[in-house]
């Protein structure tokens, strides 16, 4: 959260800070905002296999990112794809009506990733709705945060950027460098931290900042893991996950090779890079020549060793997660309107929310 500064005897610390990036409001700005919750809208488009995960995973995230700040959470889907009985009845029972929420306003709004079934997004079933989310959260919403396909999806949208496949998926844990620490996103937290990425597309950092999008983060072997519009601000791409809970990406190991047993894929999944210790792959390896004989030999399957590798597995992208949602949801308090059907404060520029570029 900002400093305030003093209504008389400023201390000239405050300017140099100001100057760094740090949020530092002056007392007559400060007396003018109402503190109030924020509204965060959450629009779910996983499948229902994941429905409530993603749901828990995106709730602890913000939960955990600041313990000062109150947080109205307006969860709602589209139709994305066919829904089972209970998914249906779960929405049914706790999720809003994207109508209402039109009518009655967001501050921020976070979209998920989704299932996809075609090469090109734009023939998904939930292309045509979630334009129509796109649309009015961009001139009403303060900030918009995409979550993988959500980021590929939104670039289509705004910006006419098609995804390319990758030769292989990435998927892992890997390192990751910040490219522009001045931004206040991005400000002050470790200049070099680990993040998780599964997916079997791109957009490269080049087709980004060709059509004048500002990459934040990026690395070597992954790509880039988060960048903004150009106005700074307004969407946020993010082809990582920093939702992921520490054992994410060995359930989703473990759904790849009950996949294999069942026959959908051909192959036994390789480990997510970067991710298990030298003891976990042992384990995972001799699990692997347990169930290969077994299925050879078709005799009763063995248990996969879920619960032998769990206490094995590390967390080294929480913090910089919480980090990175605690900056996000600190600008969207700064910047957003009292009135939540108004996007911005009312000296506000749209264009540079931020006064990144306009030096304000």
């Amino acid at each position: 959260m900002p400093i305030i500064t003093p209504s008389s005897r400023v201390l000239p610390s405050y300017t140099k800070l100001a100057a760094e990036g740090f949020a530092i409001l002056t007392h007559e700005r400060a007396t003018t905002q109402d503190i109030r919750e924020l509204h965060i809208g959450f629009l779910n488009m996983m499948p229902d296999a994941a429905f409530t995960a993603t749901e828990r995973q995106f709730l602890r995230l913000i939960a955990s990112s600041n313990q000062i700040a109150q947080f109205i959470f307006h969860p709602f889907t589209i139709n994305v794809e066919k829904r089972s009985p209970d998914i249906q009845q779960y929405v049914a029972d706790y999720y809003d009506d994207f109508e209402q929420l039109k009518l009655e306003g967001l501050d921020a709004l976070v979209i998920t990733g989704a299932n996809v079934a075609n090469k090109n997004i734009q023939d998904e079933d939930f292309w045509e709705p979630l334009k129509e989310v796109v649309d009015w959260a961009y001139g009403n919403v303060t900030s918009i945060l995409c979550s993988c396909l959500a980021s590929h999806a939104l670039l289509k949208i705004k910006y006419d950027i098609d995804r390319q496949p990758l030769p292989e998926k990435c998927w892992g844990l890997f390192n990751h460098t910040v490219s522009d620490p001045t931004h206040p996103l991005v400000h002050g937290m470790n200049s070099r931290f680990d993040a998780c990425h599964s997916r079997h597309n791109e957009v490269a950092s080049d087709a980004m900042r060709n059509a004048g999008l500002k990459v934040l983060v990026e690395s070597e072997e992954a790509g880039p893991h988060l960048a903004v519009s150009e106005d700074g601000f307004r969407i946020i791409f993010l082809q990582g996950h920093p939702e992921y809970d520490t054992i994410s990406l060995l359930k989703e190991y473990k759904r790849e090779v009950m996949r294999y047993v069942s026959g959908d894929r051909g192959d036994y999944p390789p480990f997510p890079s970067n991710y298990l210790s030298l003891q976990s792959q042992a384990i995972l390896e001799e699990y692997q020549l347990r169930l290969t004989r077994a299925m050879e030999n078709r005799t009763e399957l063995p248990e996969f060793p879920e619960k032998h590798v769990t206490p094995l597995v590390h967390n080294s992208w929480q913090d910089t997660a919480n980090a990175f949602t605690n900056r996000w949801l600190g600008q969207v308090y700064q910047t957003t309107n009292v009135d939540r059907t108004k996007q911005f404060e009312d000296q506000l520029d749209p264009n540079d929310p931020l006064g990144l570029y306009s030096g304000k």
